[in-house]
């Protein structure tokens, strides 16, 4: 008896993105979702499953281009700690879900309406819109992304520094040319993804003391990962978003930084890499 396929269903991941890359995707809601169920990021991240540290980093990635942080973590207490949901966080993810949904919807009434598949390889627009999809997926190496309201813009003969309020607390300062200013449209009021390179961050922990750098962001040291030669250390700052830095070991050791330790991260004006909105 012979049986006809069934031809394939057209079916797609929702994934929201910023200019700096990938934001929000199924991958991080659903570790949103364990969160919420779970109430631990080390048991989240094992149900995925996902290592821990890289269910780390993408919350940390989260909340520092987030409004308003996703998640808190708590320490102590009668239950030992934990990690929970803001109240936004769970709106977020039950906007994303909906969202999926009326996508997938979409997609099915897309099929309909596309020619029938050509054996050589298929619709010319799905193919065509397969490409655009890779050609729009913009990543960034930048340990560090935060997004900032341009408060300031100070012109120079050749330079231009800009400075960008991450919160009623926090800014950074940044120097780009004339010509990439020009290029980019800044203008104040306008929103703009600051990257900084986890490589140029310095850290102290000295209070008072006198520092070089334009850009100096205190926080208290929630993290450190040691390697054979260098440590990476996350700084949790005031707002729920984080600063990595990548120092040698050896310096952790002089510092004697430990977790739970305030600590300043500190970067040249000149390290900050501006990203705008076309």
């Amino acid at each position: 008896m012979s049986t006809s396929s069934q031809p394939p269903r057209l079916l797609g991941e929702l994934k929201l993105c910023t200019e700096v890359g990938p934001f929000l995707g199924d991958t991080r809601i659903r570790l949103l979702e364990a969160i919420d169920r779970l109430g631990s990021l080390s048991q989240a991240a094992k149900s995925l499953p996902l290592s821990y540290r890289a269910a780390w980093d993408a919350l940390d990635d989260m909340n520092n281009l987030a409004e308003s942080p996703l998640v808190i973590r708590t320490t102590g207490g009668k239950q030992g700690g934990g990690t929970q949901l803001t109240p936004y966080g769970r709106q977020i993810v039950a906007l994303f879900r909906a969202m999926e949904a009326e996508y997938q919807q979409t997609l099915a009434r897309l099929q309909q309406a596309l020619p029938k598949p050509d054996p050589a390889g298929g619709p010319a627009e799905v193919r065509d819109l397969r490409r655009l999809i890779r050609r729009l997926s913009l990543k960034s190496s930048a340990r560090n992304q935060f997004i900032g309201t341009v408060v300031a813009m100070r012109t120079g003969p050749v330079d231009f520094e800009v400075s960008l309020e991450l919160d009623d607390r926090q800014q950074i300062h940044s120097v780009i040319t004339r010509e990439s200013a020009e290029s980019m449209g800044l203008q104040l009021g306008g929103e703009v993804y600051a990257l900084i390179k986890s490589h140029s961050v310095l850290l102290v922990t000295e209070a008072g003391l006198r520092l070089s750098p334009r850009n100096q962001l205190w926080g208290e040291i929630t993290r450190i990962h040691n390697g054979p030669v260098n440590s990476e250390v996350v700084l949790a700052l005031p707002g729920g978003k984080h600063l990595c830095a990548v120092i040698t070991r050896g310096s952790v050791d002089q510092l004697g930084l430990t977790e739970g330790m305030a600590a300043c991260g500190a970067f040249k004006a000149s390290a900050v890499l501006l990203c705008s909105h076309d």
